[in-house]
């Protein structure tokens, strides 16, 4: 079941574009052979089915968390959808998210939405450097809150600055796990059982040979 969502998700990004083949530059200047664009998921409809598969990834890993909170900017709709999914599949937890910028009027500050209390599972769309992961854990724990783990769409499963991959390093940092509807290593096994990807599944092994990570 677990795998059949993520394959599932794997087919939802190729359909709506926002997972794409060919040959792109990565921060790191590296040329993929794949690009994910979460961005890209901007219409209600894609959005909604987004955040069912966020849910049904936080599902299948069981950590246990009081709240979210979406780092903005691209975690601001992504939280407030993944707590609309939640709620239809009959668990209604609160949310906030950060502005960039504290408000220096009205209620002042720099979260919105529910108070930072318990344990707040992260909600982002991607891991690269870990800025934003960075920024949320530390707003968390001003705030007297527990960083309960980071939900990610996609984990590349590639080395970063060293021999870890970003999602590694994030979860060594802070001692919190990293969840993702799909990894690499799912992204190739749907290309094995893809009729006519041939080529692309090629690209991606060979690319995963070069920079990937073995997760234990």
């Amino acid at each position: 079941m677990a795998a059949s969502f993520r394959h599932e998700f794997i087919r939802f990004a190729i359909d709506t574009r926002v997972l794409l083949f060919g040959e792109f530059k990565t921060k790191a200047g590296r040329l993929s052979p794949y690009f994910f664009n979460a961005g890209l998921f901007c219409d209600g409809n894609s959005l909604r089915q987004l955040a069912q598969f966020y849910a049904k990834a936080i599902s299948a890993a069981d950590v246990p968390f009081d709240m979210l909170f979406g780092p903005a900017y691209k975690g601001i709709p992504l939280v407030a959808a993944v707590a609309v999914a939640l709620s239809e599949a009959g668990r209604n937890v609160k949310f906030s998210y950060n502005r960039k910028e504290a408000k220096d009027h009205g209620e002042g500050g720099n979260i919105v939405g529910a108070a930072l209390t318990g344990r707040a599972l992260i909600v982002d769309d991607v891991i690269s450097a870990g800025t934003s992961v960075r920024e949320s854990v530390n707003l968390i724990r001003t705030a007297n809150a527990t960083p309960a783990g980071v939900l990610i769409a996609l984990d590349r499963m590639e080395r970063g600055s060293g021999e870890l991959s970003a999602t590694q390093e994030v979860g060594q940092l802070y001692g919190i796990p990293v969840v993702s509807i799909a990894t690499l290593d799912d992204l190739v096994g749907f290309l094995e059982n893809e009729k006519g990807m041939a080529a692309q599944l090629a690209a991606v092994a060979a690319y995963r040979k070069q920079y990937g990570v073995q997760y234990v």
